[in-house]
């Protein structure tokens, strides 16, 4: 191993040239070859290298260190390296949590749609001693019907069926004359 003084060093370009008296002449630094070092070169830093051959026969230092000045340490690279992992994983819970409240989001409106409407009780279903009055109380009504496509007396098996279907479904085609009841001329009701 050898020890020289930096004679010159060019920052912007990365590398310099070692005087050592043990040596003829100059050697040839390049930063890689400090890489290891918490620091870069200035000078008049004496440094510790061997000498090694580039392809075109010239020789440059490598294997090297700076007098004085302390190598990285491990240690730091191994903290720094988990706290990028957390850096690059944060998106994906982010994306994750908000997947998850829409699913949430979705699912509490279908059930909410689904559930069950209040309606008035018809006048026709009171009874003239009942105490209800039709227009105040709201009652919730499960009906045993559903819209489902159908739009002609014919389709109907039942007067109530044909009623639930004019006043529920669009596009019903059983009050011709439009005054509220629908299948006037069908006998079968």
């Amino acid at each position: 191993m050898y020890k020289g003084q930096l004679k010159s060093w060019k920052d912007d370009k990365g590398f310099g040239f070692i005087q050592s008296s043990e040596l003829s002449q100059d050697t040839f630094i390049h930063i890689s070859a400090l890489k290891a070092m918490s620091r870069k070169p200035k000078v008049g830093d004496f440094i510790y290298f061997q000498v090694g051959k580039q392809t075109d026969g010239k020789v440059k230092a490598i294997n090297c260190r700076i007098e004085g000045v302390a190598a990285k340490s491990l240690k730091s690279k191994q903290r720094h390296t988990p706290r990028l992992l957390k850096k690059s994983s944060a998106p994906k819970s982010k994306n994750v949590l908000l997947l998850a409240v829409v699913i949430i989001g979705v699912f509490s409106y279908q059930r909410l749609s689904l559930a069950p409407t209040t309606s008035p009780v018809p006048q026709t279903m009171l009874s003239p001693s009942s105490s209800i009055s039709a227009t105040t109380s709201p009652v919730i009504s499960i009906s045993k019907y559903s819209c489902d496509g159908r739009q002609h007396c014919s389709q109907m098996t039942s007067r109530s069926e044909a009623e639930f279907f004019t006043k529920h479904c669009p596009n019903t085609k059983m009050d011709g004359d439009n005054d509220g009841t629908p299948c006037e001329n069908d006998s079968r009701f």
